[in-house]
């Protein structure tokens, strides 16, 4: 790696430094969202960098679908005890159930959509006034268009028509009684951004992130793991892939990648090399509708 790219690295992290130093100052009661993956990960990091050696100062929150990856809530439960931080954690199925919702059918049946009841629940029931996420502008046309300091209406709604200028780094986190902010600290990095980063820091992640063998079926031309969230129907082939995650999501909408890649120098060699991007390649949810995240962000997703 080139100093220029690693003083390039290290301008990002100032301003992810800068943005969670902001939260902490304009805001009474910030919250990080965490899911166990690469993104919000670095945030936990930034934030540690931000206030060291203070105690980490916002709670991790984890909107718990039930269709988790094991690696990833075990790493959530390790980073948790290490850090010393709260966790919150509010599940999804509690929501179906108190709500009387009604779950998804089909053969990946993504709690997705859900998630918003159960997110716009916890931010009630704690009076958060921002949730910082670890949206990047890269992933997905819809998250392209939102500020870093995202403001969401009292009934937890965003208005891509009404964003607030950003200029000069200054944020406005200015609210009224009911709304909150989300707020993006990486929003100006790429999936290469974060991957560099995490090996410039030797940031420990969960395994899945990296080559392992797992039985998966195909489907549209992606490789989605066998688990007990998903309906195998009889004409599907199970086959043990060697595969990797370059994202975290449910088990029900994230598709692995065929991969050798069992080191950072590795992973970031191949991202280097692929023209197709994460969201793009491993979610399965996102295909339901050109505009399926745009819809679902302006509902009150992450």
């Amino acid at each position: 790696m080139n100093k220029y790219y690693l003083n390039y690295l290290e301008q990002l992290e100032a301003e992810g430094i800068y943005i969670m130093r902001e939260v902490a100052a304009q805001f009474e009661k910030p919250a990080l969202l965490f899911s166990g993956g690469k993104d919000s990960i670095t945030l936990v990091q930034l934030a540690k960098k931000a206030f060291a050696p203070g105690k980490f100062p916002f709670p991790l929150v984890h909107i718990d679908t039930g269709h988790n990856f094991k690696e990833a809530l075990d790493y959530r439960d390790n980073l948790v005890k290490e850090l010393g931080a709260e966790l919150i954690v509010r599940k999804v199925e509690d929501s179906i159930r108190e709500r009387k919702l009604t779950e998804p059918k089909g053969k990946f049946a993504s709690r997705n959509w859900l998630q918003i009841h159960t997110l716009l629940d916890t931010i009630e029931e704690f009076k958060f006034d921002a949730c910082i996420g670890g949206a990047r502008r890269d992933e997905e046309k819809a998250r392209a268009k939102e500020r870093i300091f995202s403001v969401r209406d009292a009934f937890g709604q965003w208005e891509p028509k009404l964003q607030r200028p950003e200029l000069w780094n200054i944020y406005n986190g200015r609210i009224h009684k009911g709304e909150n902010v989300r707020v993006f600290p990486i929003s100006n990095w790429t999936e290469l951004d974060v991957w560099n980063y995490i090996r410039k820091e030797n940031i420990p992640l969960p395994s899945i992130y990296f080559a392992h063998y797992r039985d998966v079926i195909a489907h549209e031309g992606q490789l989605v793991a066998v688990s007990d969230y998903i309906q195998i129907d009889e004409t599907d082939v199970i086959m043990n892939k060697r595969v990797r995650y370059r994202t975290v999501g449910d088990m029900t909408c994230t598709a692995a990648v065929e991969s050798n890649a069992e080191t950072l120098d590795e992973v970031v060699n191949e991202i280097i090399a692929t023209r197709i991007s994460e969201r793009g390649e491993t979610r399965i949810d996102d295909k339901v509708t050109e505009a399926a995240m745009e819809d679902r962000k302006k509902g009150g997703y992450f």
